[in-house]
Order: C-alpha cells, then sequence, then structure tokens
C-alpha cells in the first residue's frame, strides 16, 4: 500500500467527508486518487485563502473536523491569515500542501521551501513524514491534536515521493477520547461563590456552545440572575441574543471592559479567552473587587490572564447543568433575589429595545440608507431556519440587536480580526448545512479579500445569498484612526488616508455576473427586504449590493 492510500484511507476512517483545496502540482497524488474515494467531495477554490476560511466554518457548522488541501510553499503562504483565523476560532482543522520530492530537496527545486516551519506559528502542530511508514502515525496524530481542547489547526506537508512509496503501517484513529464532569466538591465551591454574589454576570466563550453547554449557560443565566456578555469577537452563538438577560460584547480596551464589569461581585466566565483588546491600557479589565468563576474544557485557557477564586476544566455541559441543579437546590434567599434581577434585566432589555426602535425612527429616510436600516430590513426579510455568516464589521452590534438568533447553528462569524471570512466561510457553512439557507453579510472591504468564493459558490451550486453592504470605505479603520488620535493627544483635522473604496467604485454586481452569479444593487431601504425573498427564492447563489451611508 502507498502513503497516498493511507492518507485517503485516514481520512475516512476519521469520518471526513469532504475536501476544500485548490489544485497544484504538488497535490496530483491526492487529486487522482479522490477518483478512487467518491464519498469524499472536493470543493474547488481560487485561492488557498478561501479554501481555509471555507474549511474553517465547515468546521465550526458541522462540528466535524476539516480539511484543506493547499498548494506548497506560495499556495500555504496565500492561506497563512486564514489559518490564523481558524487558530483563534478553535477550529478542529487538518490543513495539508504538497511538498516536492525530498530527493531534490538540496537542490532548492521550483516552488520549495519549509513548509513546517511556514505553518508552524498558526497551528497547533506541524509536520511532514519522512516516509511513509509516517503517513497513518502522523495522521491519526494530527486528527488527535486537532480536537484536544482547545481544538485548532494542525499541518501535515505531503512530499510527493512519500506519497508514492509502499508501506505496511495502516490508517488508524486514537479512538474515543472523553473527559469528565467536575468534582461534587469544585460543584459545592461553586455554589457557595454564587450564594454569596449579589450581583453576579457571565461572561460566555464560544465552547458552550460547541460542547452542547447552550441550554446549561441560560439556564445558568435564569437561575442566578445575572446579565451575559459575550466575547468581543465571537465564531458562535453561546447564549441567544434576543433573551432578556444578553447584553451583547465586552469591549475592546480593558479600561471599558473593567467599567462594564465593575457593578458585579462575581464573574463567571465560561469558555474561551474572553479578552482581546485593541489597546493598551494601565489596568485590568477584571474589577479587583470581583471574585472569579472559570470554567473551561482545557487547562491552556484557564487562569490565563487573571487570577481566579476558583478555576474548574471539565466537560462544560454536564459540569453547568450540574451547578444550576445544586445552586436552585440552595437558599431560597438567593433564589428569590435573583428572580428579582431577572425581572430588572427584562426592564433594560425592553428599554433596550425601545432605544433601538428610536435610533431606527431617527435614520429611517436617511439617504444614503443607515446601515441600521438596511440590517432592519434584512432582518425582516430573513425567513425562518436561515443561517446569518456575519463580516459586517462596524456593524456586528446592530446584527445581534436587530437579528434573531435562537440556537447555535443560527449564527458564525469569524475570530482574529482578519478580513475576508465572511465570503469564505459561508462557503464552508452552506457545504455543512445544505438543508438550511445562508445568508453572508459582508462589508465591500471585506468582501474584495475573498470575493473568489463567488465562483466556487456558483461551481458547486451552493445557494448563499451574499449580501454585501457597500459603503465604499474602510469604516472600521476611520474608526480606528479616530481613537488612535484620541489616545495619542494628536489633534488633527487631517483626512482619513488611503482608506477610501469610492474611486473607482467596486461594481460587486458585474463582478459576480463574471463569476456565474445573478444579483442586483439597492440603493432604496423599502426594497431591501423584497430584493432578499427574491434572492432566496432563485434557489442559487445570488449577490445583493446594498449601497449604505458610509462614516459622517
Amino acid at each position: 500500500m502507498r502513503g497516498a492510500q493511507v492518507f485517503m484511507d485516514s481520512l475516512i476512517a476519521h469520518g471526513v467527508e469532504c475536501i476544500f483545496g485548490n489544485p497544484g502540482t504538488t497535490e496530483n497524488s491526492l487529486l487522482d486518487r479522490l477518483i478512487d474515494y467518491p464519498q469524499i467531495q472536493y470543493y474547488v477554490a481560487l485561492h488557498e485563502g478561501v479554501a481555509v476560511g471555507a474549511a474553517n466554518f465547515y468546521a465550526q457548522a458541522s462540528g466535524k473536523t476539516a480539511v484543506a488541501n493547499l498548494h506548497v510553499a506560495p499556495g500555504l503562504g496565500n492561506a497563512i491569515g486564514m489559518m490564523y483565523g481558524a487558530l483563534k476560532s478553535n477550529s478542529p482543522l487538518v490543513v495539508t500542501a504538497g511538498q516536492q520530492d525530498t530527493r531534490m530537496r538540496l537542490r532548492n527545486p521550483l516552488l520549495s521551501h519549509d513548509l513546517v516551519a511556514m505553518a508552524a506559528p498558526v497551528t497547533k502542530f506541524s509536520a511532514e513524514p519522512q516516509s511513509a511508514d509516517e503517513m497513518g502515525p502522523l495522521m491519526r496524530r494530527a486528527f488527535k491534536i486537532a480536537n484536544e481542547a482547545p481544538c485548532g489547526p494542525v499541518f501535515i506537508a505531503l512530499p510527493v515521493n512519500v506519497m508514492e512509496q509502499e508501506t505496511t503501517i495502516l490508517a488508524t484513529t486514537s479512538g474515543r477520547i472523553s473527559q469528565g464532569t467536575a468534582s461534587a466538591d469544585l460543584i459545592h465551591e461553586a455554589t457557595r461563590l454564587v450564594m454569596n454574589a449579589t450581583s453576579p454576570c457571565i461572561v460566555t466563550g464560544d465552547d458552550p456552545a460547541r460542547a452542547g453547554a447552550f441550554d446549561s449557560v441560560v439556564a445558568l443565566a435564569e437561575t442566578i440572575g445575572a446579565p451575559v456578555y459575550h466575547e468581543g469577537l465571537r465564531a458562535q452563538l453561546s447564549f441567544p441574543n434576543k433573551h432578556p438577560s444578553y447584553r451583547g460584547r465586552v469591549p475592546f480596551t480593558a479600561k471599558e471592559t473593567a467599567a462594564l464589569l465593575s457593578p458585579h461581585d462575581l464573574i463567571i466566565f465560561l469558555g474561551g479567552p474572553f479578552f482581546e483588546d485593541i489597546w493598551h491600557d494601565d489596568v485590568s479589565a477584571v474589577p479587583h473587587k470581583a471574585r472569579i468563576i472559570q470554567i473551561e474544557n482545557n487547562n491552556q485557557q484557564l487562569a490565563f490572564n487573571f487570577p481566579l477564586d476558583l478555576g474548574i476544566c471539565a466537560d462544560l455541559a454536564p459540569t453547568l447543568a450540574d451547578l444550576v441543579v445544586s445552586i436552585r437546590a440552595g437558599d431560597s434567599h438567593f433564589l428569590k433575589a435573583a428572580n428579582s434581577r431577572n425581572s430588572d434585566l427584562a426592564t433594560g432589555s425592553e428599554a433596550k429595545a425601545q432605544q433601538a426602535k428610536a435610533e431606527l425612527e431617527r435614520a429611517w429616510s436617511d439617504t444614503p440608507m443607515a446601515p441600521f436600516r438596511a440590517l432592519h430590513e434584512l432582518a425582516n426579510g430573513l425567513p425562518e431556519g436561515a443561517i446569518v455568516v456575519d463580516e459586517s464589521i462596524t456593524a456586528f452590534s446592530d446584527v445581534a440587536r436587530l437579528f434573531d438568533f435562537h440556537r447555535p447553528g443560527d449564527y458564525f462569524a469569524g475570530r482574529g480580526g482578519g478580513i475576508g471570512q465572511g465570503l469564505a466561510g459561508a462557503i464552508g457553512t452552506q457545504v455543512a448545512c445544505p438543508d438550511r439557507r445562508v445568508v453572508a453579510l459582508s462589508g465591500d472591504g471585506s468582501a474584495m479579500y475573498s470575493i473568489q468564493a463567488l465562483w466556487t459558490a456558483a461551481h458547486h451550486a451552493l445557494p448563499i445569498v451574499f449580501v454585501i453592504l457597500s459603503n465604499r470605505e474602510y469604516r472600521v479603520l476611520k474608526h480606528n484612526l479616530d481613537t488612535y488620535r484620541r489616545r495619542f493627544d494628536i489633534m488633527s483635522d487631517k483626512p482619513y488616508p488611503h482608506m477610501n473604496l469610492n474611486n473607482p467604485p467596486l461594481d460587486f454586481i458585474a463582478m459576480a455576473k463574471g463569476m456565474g452569479i445573478a444579483g442586483e444593487a439597492v440603493s432604496d431601504p423599502a426594497a431591501v427586504a423584497d430584493a432578499l425573498r427574491r434572492a432566496l427564492g432563485t434557489g442559487k447563489p445570488y449577490v445583493l449590493e446594498i449601497v449604505v451611508a458610509g462614516k459622517a
């Protein structure tokens, strides 16, 4: 048996159903063998970044290990940014790239480089088999490490001669590996800390959604009467955004985060890194008077950035379920106070809804239309059961206010801050969820990073509606430049340098047509919902370019 067959058999053994890739000469061994493995679907991308971006979101949406196949050194280089996003998203992802024949190594053949070293900074594990005998064991290790919490991408280089060497060592898996629930003593201690709090809050990462702990997070919030915040950038929905306890995301500066959390005497952190600051502050994001509980499925994230009163490493779903049962069996005075806090949260939630309504009324007749109005119309036109892939950047918070996301799987977004993940990610999301409609929201600047994804959608007949919010600028950069000038006392009335995209304006409908996709541009807010319904009604990939106002 040859190394390439062991590689393919390893994919089958680990339940792989598809590969996202960009073909190249060093990948011939894999591509040629796909004919013998019809159970594995290959999704063609025109750029390696799109392949990895699609694989990242496929892993998030399917809960399975994704596979991306790239083309040697330049192709791996093209994908590094998206691999970084997968690393920040904790996506179980096996990335491979063809490598030149190792017998030519000392001659520096065309396209060759140290692929293992290139991939190492953005992966959990990076390796290259030196012989076909190593293929099976390395693939087993790669899948194991990719799925160990915190999950993340791994990389395997595939030399062409190793793929065609003979071996007697077959493909194997690591078998079922489980993690336990927190002990009764830890549950008791967590319950004690909660019961002593008068103003608890919860900050959740993505892991509760991935771990099947969504309902337990909701139950915990309702049981203790706590507002719930999520990380600044999130890939998953770990709490329903229309729930009375939902309070949006934590800020991107320690000072603002500390101010947000300062009213609380207990903070419960669940499943994530939580704070990803953009600007430096000489303060801690965690108020020093607050008691801290952190519950994770891995030791790496526990107490990584702040000291704890209690840290628990265990499966999130059963641990949170046990904690809720323990608290509900506790002091009745605490539970009565929690009910009072829930009432206050509901009142505050209604006030926020009225505030959003007033904001919408003020922006109703703006020309060009305000992004808030555009998103309102899109939310009204979205059908039940649709999935939103969100890369609206400066409108992230507005999406959370206006759309109604009920369960994990209703919403996906990119982490790490690199743009271009939305269009590529919609590909992987639709492949993972073929029975649901996917609507991708993207800014125009972000869309241009992975515009080739439109061709992949057309080529594979993926019925994604790509909504481009076109303000013809890098709006987030303008906001950040304003902040930069304030923070460093730079008094300036200078214009924003190199942040406009209006000369010439980008024509997304023409670009879509060139890649085989129909579309329409919309500038009238009253026409947005109907345009979305028409797009969905085609049952084919479709582009909506919605012209919205830029930064004043």
